[in-house]
C-alpha cells in the first residue's frame, strides 16, 4: 500500500528534526541528564512536528539502550512506537475523547506499570479541546502520576489549556520552519525519489506549506500525482491555484500607467479562466507586501519566501516605485481582501478595489506638495500677496429706533421750552443714531444737554425688579454705565461679574424702551455711583437682618419645603 511522503519521511530521531533547534537541545540534554518530566506541553503551528516529537520522546524513554537521546531504532519496542502499535503508548485524539468519562479511564489506567517497557507514555493530541470538568478530574494525577508515567499534551492553541495545567508541564513552543529548511528537506525528498524538481518549484510548493512541513510534504506529493518525475511550474501553479509573479506584475504596470481600464481587463480575463477572485487579492497582498520589504532591504533577504531568481524580479519592480506608494498599495489590497469574506457581488469589489488603487498612486503626498510652492518662487509670492480667506463678516445689527440715552434726553427736553432754531445744528454721532436721519416728533437735543447715565441704569434696574432678575439688577447697581455710538457699555467689578447676565439686560432694555439695545459688558472698576431714591434696596449689616432677607426669598422657601430638614449655613453680604 502507498504511503504518502509526509509519513514515509517523518523523522525518527531528533538528528531528523527541523527547524526546531530550541526543542531539540533542551530535550536531549534532559533525557541525557535523566532529568525527566512527568509532563510536556508542546504547541505550535500546524505541521512543525510537535506529534513526531512526542513519539520521539516515547522512543528515547523506551528504548532497549535508554534513556537515550538517539534510539536504536531496531529493537521492538522503536519500531512499535514508529509503526503507532505499542502497548505502553498510548496515543489520544481528545478532539473525540474530551469527556469527564474518558478522563476517568484514562486516570484508572494509569495506575498499572507498563506491560513491557521503562515508561508508560500518553500522547493527547489536540488537548485544547478537552472540557473544563475533564481537565479537573485529570489535574490531581497529572501534579503526582506515578514514576513510569509521562502525558505529553499536543495543541495547537495552547491560550485554550487552564493555567492550573500548564503550570504543572513544561511548557516547548514550536516555530514555524523557515523558507529555506523547508525547500532543502523537499530537495532531499526528490533526491531520494528520483524526482526532478528545479528551485523555482520547490520555493512555490514552500510558499503553499507557509511553514508547515506536513502541508509542504502533502502538496509535494500532490505536484508529483499531477507532474510525473519531472515537476513543471506552470502545471503547478494551475494546480495549486497559485499566481506567477508575471501576472501579478500586470497589477503593478497597470499602477505605473495609471490605466483603469487595464485593472477592468484583469478583472475579466480573471472572470473568464474561472480564478478565484478571493485567492487572487490574498496573493495580491502577499505580493505588494513582497515588494514593499524588497523596497526597504534593497537586497535579497529571508524575509522574502522566494527563490533568489524571483527576488531579483521583485527589487525590479520594487525600484520602480516609492516606499509609502507601496504601503498604500497593502493597506487597500488588505481592506480589500477583507471585503470579500462577506461579499455578494465579489467581481463589483475587487473591481473597484483596484480603481482605488490607480486613483491612490495619482495623490500628491503633502510633503510634496509644499515642497513644490516653496520651490516654485511665482508660485509662492502669489500666495503671499493673496489675502487670506476668512468668512464674511455678518452685518451688526443697528437699532432701528433712538437709543436709551436719546429716549432720556428727549423726556427732558421735552419738558424745557426751547427756542425754535434757525436752522437745525449738526448732530453728535449718538443724536444720529438715535434719531434715524430725522426727528419729526422730538425736538433736536441740544449739545449741552447730554444724557443721564444714572437715568438710564434706574430704569433697567426697575424692569429687572419688574421682571424677576434681582440679581442682575444687584450687579447693576454697582456697575458704571456710559454709551459708545449708540452701544450701552456696562463696567462692572469683578465681584458681580458672574450675577451679570446679558441676556438678563436685553430682556430688561426691551421692557423698558420697547425695542433692542445694543450691549457691551467689561469687567474692570466702575466709579462708586449709587441708584438715588428708594429703587437700591438697603443693605443689611447685622446678621439676623441677612437672615430674615435670605428666609424671605421665594426660592429659599421653596427649597426649605422640598428639604424640611436643611439647615442654613453662615451667610455672607457680598457687597462687604
Amino acid at each position: 500500500m502507498y504511503q504518502v511522503i509526509a509519513r514515509k519521511y517523518r523523522p525518527t530521531g531528533f538528528s531528523e528534526l527541523i527547524g526546531q533547534e530550541h526543542v531539540r537541545t533542551t530535550l536531549e540534554n534532559a533525557i541525557r541528564q535523566g532529568r525527566i518530566a512527568h509532563g510536556y506541553i508542546l504547541s505550535g503551528h500546524r505541521g512543525t512536528g510537535k506529534t513526531t516529537v512526542a513519539r520521539i520522546i516515547a522512543r528515547c524513554l523506551n528504548c532497549v539502550n535508554g534513556p537515550t537521546p538517539e534510539p536504536c531504532g531496531v529493537c521492538p519496542s522503536c519500531r512499535e512506537i514508529t509503526a503507532g502499535g505499542s502497548v505502553d503508548v498510548l496515543e489520544i485524539d481528545a478532539a473525540s475523547n474530551r469527556g469527564i468519562n474518558e478522563m476517568r479511564e484514562l486516570r484508572d489506567n494509569i495506575r498499572y506499570r507498563p506491560a513491557r517497557d521503562r515508561h508508560k507514555v500518553f500522547i493527547i493530541d489536540e488537548a485544547h479541546q478537552i472540557t473544563s470538568e475533564a481537565f479537573n478530574a485529570l489535574l490531581k494525577t497529572l501534579e503526582e502520576p506515578p514514576e513510569w508515567v509521562v502525558f505529553i499534551l499536543c495543541t495547537t492553541e495552547a491560550h485554550k489549556i487552564p493555567v492550573t495545567i500548564a503550570s504543572r508541564c513544561q511548557q516547548f513552543n514550536f516555530r514555524s520552519v523557515r523558507f529555506d529548511e523547508l525547500v532543502a528537506r523537499m530537495r532531499w525528498i526528490c533526491e531520494q525519489e528520483g524526482i526532478q524538481a528545479d528551485q523555482e518549484v520547490l520555493a512555490i510548493i514552500a510558499q503553499v506549506g507557509e511553514g508547515s512541513v506536513r502541508d509542504s510534504l502533502s502538496a509535494l506529493d500532490q505536484a508529483i500525482a499531477c507532474c510525473g518525475a519531472t515537476l513543471n511550474s506552470d502545471q503547478l501553479r494551475g494546480l495549486l491555484g497559485l499566481f506567477s509573479l508575471e501576472s501579478l506584475n500586470r497589477v503593478g504596470d497597470a499602477l505605473l500607467a495609471g490605466s483603469s481600464q487595464r485593472m477592468f481587463e484583469i478583472v475579466q480575463e480573471l472572470e473568464q479562466s474561472g480564478r478565484s477572485l478571493q485567492h487572487f487579492c490574498r496573493e495580491l497582498a502577499r505580493y505588494f507586501r513582497n515588494l514593499l520589504v524588497a523596497k526597504i532591504a534593497g537586497a535579497p533577504t529571508g524575509l522574502i519566501s522566494a527563490s533568489p531568481s524571483e527576488q531579483e524580479k521583485l527589487l525590479a519592480t520594487a525600484a520602480r516605485f516609492t516606499e509609502p506608494d507601496l504601503t498604500r498599495y497593502l493597506n487597500l489590497t488588505l481592506e480589500l481582501f477583507k471585503d470579500l469574506q462577506t461579499s455578494l457581488q465579489p467581481r463589483l469589489h475587487v473591481e473597484l478595489g483596484l480603481l482605488r488603487l490607480v486613483h491612490s498612486s495619482k495623490l500628491t503626498g503633502i510633503e510634496q506638495a509644499l515642497s513644490a510652492l516653496q520651490n516654485d518662487p511665482a508660485l509662492s509670492q502669489s500666495v503671499k500677496q493673496s489675502p487670506p480667506a476668512s468668512r464674511p463678516e455678518s452685518p451688526r445689527a443697528v437699532p432701528s429706533g433712538p437709543s436709551p440715552f436719546a429716549l432720556d434726553s428727549a423726556r427732558k427736553s421735552a419738558t424745557i421750552p426751547q427756542a425754535k432754531p434757525t436752522a437745525e445744528p449738526p448732530r453728535s454721532c449718538l443724536q444720529e443714531v438715535v434719531m434715524g436721519g430725522a426727528a419729526p416728533a422730538l425736538a433736536p437735543v441740544p449739545e449741552s444737554d447730554s444724557p443721564d447715565p444714572s437715568s438710564v441704569r434706574t430704569r433697567l434696574s426697575n424692569s429687572l425688579q419688574e421682571l424677576g432678575l434681582r440679581y442682575t439688577a444687584d450687579a447693576l447697581d454697582h456697575s458704571e454705565v456710559s454709551d459708545n455710538a449708540g452701544e450701552l457699555v456696562f463696567v462692572i467689578p469683578k465681584s458681580f461679574a458672574l450675577a451679570m447676565s446679558e441676556s438678563d439686560l436685553r430682556k430688561a432694555a426691551q421692557h423698558a424702551f420697547g425695542r433692542p439695545v445694543r450691549i457691551k459688558i467689561t469687567v474692570g472698576s466702575p466709579a462708586a455711583t449709587a441708584l438715588p431714591g428708594p429703587s437700591k434696596p438697603k443693605v443689611a449689616t447685622s446678621e439676623q437682618q441677612l437672615l430674615d432677607r435670605v428666609l424671605s426669598d421665594a426660592a429659599v422657601q421653596k427649597f426649605r419645603e422640598a428639604f424640611p430638614d436643611a439647615r442654613i449655613g453662615p451667610i455672607r453680604n457680598l457687597e462687604d
